[in-house]
């Protein structure tokens, strides 16, 4: 099977590639790094000639209100050029719990990403996965001054980035879901528990102060982040992860 995979040199998409290759698929990893730009299309049309799937794992510059336009034009860009090319299966990593968190404008940018897929002339799969472990130390620091890093109570699920790129491979050389799959880690945590974990991890002697409107994650409500029944779990614990990231 011949499969693009846009933002293939990415924290996902570089995974993905790796695994997919591994499995015996022709892989063609797309960037601006490699001529192709999805925001403009240049490149885009000869890169899917041919293709058999096109996954999408480009991610908005910014998680303002300019992450829709973002989203709009480049599905758009990507579905004309996959509809020409004659790819029968389109792949998008989206957010688990992303349709309940409409205060957030990412949030609503991905939605508006999903619903553009689903309307489109390609058969589909969407990968909605819980936050990255690979994230929380950006999380951590959005809140954080030299004494404490303030968090708010809000329950998540979260996965390793080698789990998601696995669970995107795994759809990408299956047949269109015409739907979703959820993808999550096998804890929960409330976020300013993940940060004490963290930091003591590392060594680090700041204070974790709960903050219910501290940071992005404040404005998600009850348990919207936290898989559902039918989600696949992943095998990596956090601390299993934090432990490797050490060693």
């Amino acid at each position: 099977m011949e499969i693009a995979v846009i933002g293939g040199t990415g924290l996902i998409g570089s995974r993905v590639v790796r695994i997919l290759k591994a499995g015996g698929h022709e892989v063609v990893p797309l960037s601006p790094s490699t001529g192709v730009d999805l925001l403009t299309g240049h490149g885009l049309p000869e890169a899917l000639k041919g293709i058999d799937v096109v996954v999408n794992l480009t991610n908005s510059p910014t998680f303002d209100e300019a992450s829709s336009a973002f989203f709009r034009k480049t599905m758009d860009t990507m579905l004309t050029a996959a509809e020409a090319g004659g790819a029968g299966h389109a792949v998008i990593l989206s957010i688990v719990g992303v349709e309940k968190v409409p205060g957030l404008d990412y949030y609503r940018a991905k939605m508006l990403q999903e619903d553009i897929l689903r309307a489109g002339p390609i058969p589909y799969s969407i990968v909605r996965a819980t936050q990255f472990f690979e994230f929380v130390d950006a999380v951590l620091s959005w809140t954080a001054d030299e004494n404490s890093v303030r968090l708010p109570a809000t329950p998540v699920q979260p996965i390793a980035a080698a789990d998601v790129a696995r669970a995107v491979a795994d759809v990408s050389a299956g047949d269109p879901l015409r739907g979703t799959r959820d993808v999550a880690g096998p804890e929960v945590f409330t976020l300013d528990e993940l940060g004490r974990i963290t930091l003591a991890a590392r060594g680090d002697h700041r204070t974790v102060v709960t903050d219910d409107s501290a940071g992005m994650f404040a404005a998600v409500p009850g348990d919207a982040l936290i898989a559902g029944d039918g989600a696949v779990l992943a095998g990596t614990s956090y601390r299993e992860w934090l432990a490797g990231q050490r060693s």
